[in-house]
């Protein structure tokens, strides 16, 4: 039954309305506690909360963003003239974006057989028996076919492979680098989405084109010309840069304050050499008489990555400000129920059901004084 009744208030308990009852209680240590609690998270919210933390405002970190990117320049490689068609890989552009320094030609290979490269592991020989026919080197060029021949011009010999020949490292012929590249410009071109506030930016100053053919970026005087210059050093060495567009805006200002800033940094590593620079290849393919040649081409340059990070913390319209008041008036309440004295006539006066019928008063030496309100003063004959 004791279960039963516990089951029974609790449903009927649910379903009742609660109403606060403003109590003014006239004690000097509650009233400093109070104050003082107040002041310390008063002190907390606007120093941790509003200025360190900005934690009133939203955030969002992963926008949608697109990148395009073009390089552009000419340059002189002996006689020959060398525009972008020539040295930009991809040509149309995109998030990454690579520029062609200096290159590595082996011209009219053909399918067919050749030597191997002496320094490829157990290539040198002396009779057939040295060459495994069918073997296939990675470190080599293919598949060799069991014979052993003389490396070209020379006296020794190593094992035949098939392969397209020449190969490279006999007969590549190394190009001049393009020293010009130093003057080449790189136009980014980055708009990016914030979807969860809806708001659109882009880092080009809208109906003003024309000036970006003849600006180049300053992050003072040009913070919206998106044309960069190349670095000399990587002109002469390769390498892999980094292009960091960096959106840290706050929407509390005007949404057209929110510019970009661009760092660069090298990300391959320059103190390993075998893992320095950048290069790739591509071949060219042609055909003569009826047999397909091919150009192979090493080039080294420079590739751009375009990184973009995104941080928005826009205002937060809504700040609950009644934190300060209610976390004071629960402590406040919790030590004038528990630890003062009369703190059964406080619970009496502060908790009233409404519900039963009232009874017979209780006979103490408090005193209310009662304007036709709800709001109570227990100052008047309690010393508290």
């Amino acid at each position: 039954m004791g279960c039963l009744e516990f089951l029974k208030d609790f449903f009927l308990g649910f379903w009742d309305y609660e109403t606060p009852q403003v109590m003014v209680v006239k004690d000097r240590k509650l009233g400093v506690i109070y104050r003082a609690v107040q002041f310390l998270v008063i002190t907390y919210l606007i120093w941790h909360v509003f200025i360190s933390q900005k934690a009133y405002q939203e955030t969002e970190t992963r926008p949608e963003s697109s990148v395009y990117t073009e390089m552009r320049g000419v340059a002189m490689l002996g006689d020959s003239v060398q525009d972008t068609t020539e040295y930009v890989r991809p040509s149309e552009g995109g998030d990454v974006i690579s520029t062609i320094l200096r290159r590595e030609v082996t011209h009219d290979q053909t399918q067919g057989t050749c030597a191997e490269h002496y320094s490829v592991a157990n290539a040198n020989c002396t009779k057939d028996s040295d060459c495994t026919q069918g073997e296939i080197d990675f470190d080599g060029h293919d598949q060799r076919t069991g014979r052993c021949i003389p490396y070209y011009n020379y006296t020794f010999k190593t094992c035949e492979i098939k392969t397209w020949c020449p190969i490279e490292e006999y007969a590549v012929v190394r190009e001049p680098a393009l020293e010009q590249a130093i003057h080449f410009t790189v136009f980014i071109k980055n708009a990016i989405h914030f979807p969860k506030f809806k708001v659109l930016r882009g880092n080009i100053k809208p109906n003003k084109p024309k000036k970006l053919l003849q600006c180049h970026y300053h992050p003072d005087t040009n913070p919206y010309c998106p044309v960069f210059k190349k670095f000399s050093e990587l002109c002469r060495t390769g390498g892999i840069i980094g292009v960091f567009i960096n959106w840290k805006c706050d929407f509390d200002v005007d949404p057209s304050e929110c510019i970009p800033t661009y760092s660069f940094r090298r990300l391959d590593m320059r103190k390993n050499l075998p893992s320095s620079g950048y290069y790739y290849r591509f071949a060219k393919y042609h055909h003569k008489d009826g047999v397909e040649y091919r150009t192979l081409i090493k080039a080294y340059g420079i590739r751009l990555d375009v990184i973009v990070h995104g941080h928005v913390r826009p205002y937060r319209k809504y700040i609950s400000h009644m934190l300060t008041a209610h976390t004071c008036s629960i402590i406040c309440d919790w030590i004038m129920l528990t630890f003062i004295d009369k703190n059964e006539v406080f619970s009496e006066k502060k908790f009233d059901d409404v519900s039963k019928k009232p009874s017979q008063p209780i006979t103490t030496d408090l005193t209310l004084t009662s304007y036709g309100s709800t709001h109570s003063d227990l100052s008047d004959g309690v010393p508290l």
